[in-house]
């Protein structure tokens, strides 16, 4: 054992629901006298916007226990699970967590890094390119790739879990992070498997499971002072409206030159034009993705393309600039003098530390833009700079 006294986790919290909050409290049972939470804001990792507002995520973390949410800005938010992992770690370092602590289909965290290691040694890269020539996925390559080099190691990378696991490990290792990762078993259901189960006779639903159900239906599996939230938050016309999403999507590639898709993140091998003539074609998003569809690429990569495509979010972005805090208690605003980046609440003074920050703070703004236009009662436009942190 190690001592260790602030904790770090990188989530969506899209819903926050019961496995979340047990995660939480096994952080503090295992000795965190502090959590900090870098959360997905203005988009998610699935290629979309969140189905809750950034509060409302706030709000129910820092009643489950959690005590400072940091935002994850949009640009990694819906990056793929290397960027999103790299920009969370990144964060939660400079923040100054000692431990970062995930849940895992396989929660050894020595296996996952030994993992995560085998992923960034040179040898690995000749196995990847031979397998991805015969146009298989990446990850069933890089599965298979890793499997040649160390047995055993394929099967942790086919877990959606073990992969973001593993994925934290390396961006741990690749930046020198001072944080030790710690893997918590994951509870009850699998991510984005089908039925929810139960951990000590608590339900326990995936966040992907929960938002195929109405808001309504997920009561047994968020905590009570979350569901109270949830339920304000449908009243008050909060919560995403997918149709919304769907036209503006639709709307602002339409209005895209075709030459501005040759420059979106994830564009290669003449993806552009391909894209350009699903847009011409498409009649509604599935239309689009199905249009977009190869072998090669997975949906969720798809998703985030056109995602992509349409915030205009470039191939190159910086590291994260800075630290802004979305909530807090009280208690733990403190930790931000410590900060190896500018952090603070206000994101106008963030956007003033430098050109980086300005160019991350735009491209957040225009997603967290988007995503209040999405809702079911439209939001005003300027909120990523306005809406007031929550303080506890």
């Amino acid at each position: 054992g190690f001592a260790w006294k602030f904790a770090g986790i990188i989530s969506e919290y899209d819903p926050f629901h019961n496995g979340h909050a047990a995660q939480i409290a096994a952080a503090k049972s295992a000795g965190a006298g502090c959590v900090a939470v870098c959360m997905s804001s203005g988009a998610v990792q699935r290629g979309g916007v969140p189905v809750l507002p950034e509060s409302v995520r706030v709000c129910a973390a820092l009643d489950a226990g959690a005590d400072l949410v940091i935002t994850l800005p949009a640009p990694y938010a819906c990056a793929t699970a290397e960027q999103f992992a790299s920009a969370g770690v990144r964060l939660l370092a400079a923040l100054g967590c000692d431990t970062l602590v995930f849940g895992a289909e396989d929660p050894d965290a020595a296996q996952l890094s030994q993992v995560a290691e085998l992923l960034a040694r040179p040898e690995l890269d000749a196995l990847l390119r031979e397998r991805l020539s015969t146009g298989m996925t990446y990850a069933a390559a890089r599965a298979e790739a890793a499997d040649a080099l160390l047995p055993g190691a394929g099967t942790l990378l086919r877990t959606p879990n073990n992969i973001l696991g593993i994925e934290y490990c390396k961006a741990i290792l690749a930046q020198g992070a001072a944080l030790t990762p710690l893997a918590l078993p994951r509870l009850g259901a699998a991510h984005g498997g089908g039925r929810p189960g139960e951990h000590n006779g608590i339900p326990m639903a995936s966040a992907s499971y929960l938002r195929s159900l109405t808001v309504e239906d997920w009561e047994p599996y968020v905590p009570p002072r979350a569901a109270a939230l949830y339920t304000r938050a449908a009243a008050a016309g909060l919560l995403t409206d997918g149709n919304k999403f769907e036209v503006a999507v639709l709307a602002l590639l339409r209005a895209k030159p075709e030459a501005d898709f040759a420059a979106v993140r994830g564009v290669s091998e003449g993806l552009e034009h391909r894209l350009a003539a699903a847009v011409r074609e498409a009649t509604s998003l599935d239309d689009l993705y199905t249009r977009l569809k190869t072998k090669r690429y997975p949906h969720a990569r798809l998703r985030r393309l056109v995602l992509d495509a349409a915030l205009g979010i470039p191939a190159e972005l910086p590291a994260p600039p800075y630290i802004q805090v979305l909530g807090a208690r009280k208690t733990a605003l403190s930790r931000l003098k410590q900060a190896a980046l500018p952090a603070g609440t206000s994101l106008a003074d963030l956007a003033r530390s430098g050109a980086e920050a300005a160019k991350i703070s735009e491209l957040h703004s225009k997603a967290v833009d988007f995503s209040a236009l999405c809702r079911v009662k439209t939001q005003p436009m300027g909120l990523a700079f306005t809406t007031k942190p929550v303080v506890i």
